[in-house]
């Protein structure tokens, strides 16, 4: 193994903070400066139509409850090696997230949290991290399908025949999953995932799920109230199932972070449009949703990133 010198080594990871940091405000300047879909204008004149301090207030306790979910959700999973303090949980679920914000489906976020602790420690700290997003993709998944469902039968988007038949797939996918258990590649099977996922404790699985659910309450109402700031007046159950329809769908599209507002906007305009709802609302509340719940964690997680110091990993 090539030894690398103390300096060169600090200089390598200064490097990578740096380009981390700023890749990341780079892409999250491009993304609000040159979106040709956002007329600034009319978001400027809505505004200050109703601009409300309680109702701003009341939006960014939203992003910041959502936020602190997922940072509960690690805090308890993270149990199963040792007990951090919720700082120490802040500092790693910010980082990670600023560290996986160029890579496809927040993949990076995995190898971010890995970072923070031992190299003995890593493949718990992956599985981990992939429990922690398991249960919120079934969550969106459950929610989704009743809310397209819900959707659907309201506006026929789909015929009843396309709807059997999307569930006959499902289990059609998941009987092959089922039979093909205990397939081993790499040394890793689906029997030997969830035997992995029975050693973690009961209690740490029920808190796991708990906090989830809140998470997604948090985020669909965050979604429902902004609308309700745009002054587009929807029957709850009809937003509800709209938008949990739009995170169910955007969530199987593969996409980056920076560009997670594109992919979700892009579903909503045609769910929202069915609805009469204007696209550049439709736009907007998706980009304030995107800026709120992943770019100000982002610049949060970037003092983190570049206060990073790395664990004994060679």
């Amino acid at each position: 193994m090539i030894s690398i010198p103390h300096k060169t080594k600090q200089f390598l990871v200064l490097l990578i903070k740096l380009l981390i940091v700023g890749g990341a405000f780079y892409f999250i300047y491009d993304q609000l400066a040159n979106n040709d879909k956002l007329d600034w204008q009319k978001f400027i004149i809505l505004f200050q139509k109703n601009q409300s301090v309680s109702g701003i207030a009341f939006i960014l306790f939203l992003s910041v409850l959502n936020r602190f979910f997922e940072i509960l959700k690690w805090q308890n999973l993270v149990l199963f090696i040792h007990k951090i303090s919720l700082g120490e949980a802040t500092k790693q679920v910010l980082g990670a997230l600023t560290a996986g914000l160029f890579t496809p489906n927040g993949v990076g976020e995995y190898a971010g949290k890995a970072l923070f602790f031992e190299k003995s420690e890593t493949k718990k700290v992956i599985f981990l991290n992939l429990i922690c997003n398991g249960i919120q993709m079934i969550l969106t998944v459950i929610f989704g399908i009743i809310g397209l469902l819900y959707f659907n039968a309201q506006y026929n988007v789909i015929t009843t025949k396309t709807v059997m038949i999307l569930f006959g797939i499902c289990f059609l996918v998941f009987g092959i999953l089922f039979s093909l258990k205990k397939l081993t590649i790499k040394g890793f099977s689906i029997e030997k995932l969830i035997h992995k996922t029975n050693e973690i404790p009961k209690f740490i699985h029920q808190k796991n799920i708990f906090l989830a659910i809140c998470r997604f309450l948090v985020f669909s109402h965050q979604y429902y109230f902004l609308f309700l700031a745009f002054d587009v007046d929807l029957l709850y159950l009809t937003a509800l199932a709209t938008i949990t329809s739009v995170y169910f769908l955007a969530s199987f599209l593969p996409t980056f972070q920076f560009l997670d507002f594109a992919v979700k906007g892009s579903v909503a305009v045609y769910f929202f449009g069915t609805l009469g709802v204007n696209e550049w609302i439709v736009i907007f509340v998706t980009t304030i949703m995107w800026f709120l719940n992943v770019v100000v964690p982002v610049v949060i997680g970037s003092y983190y990133v570049l206060n990073f110091k790395t664990k004994n990993r060679i």
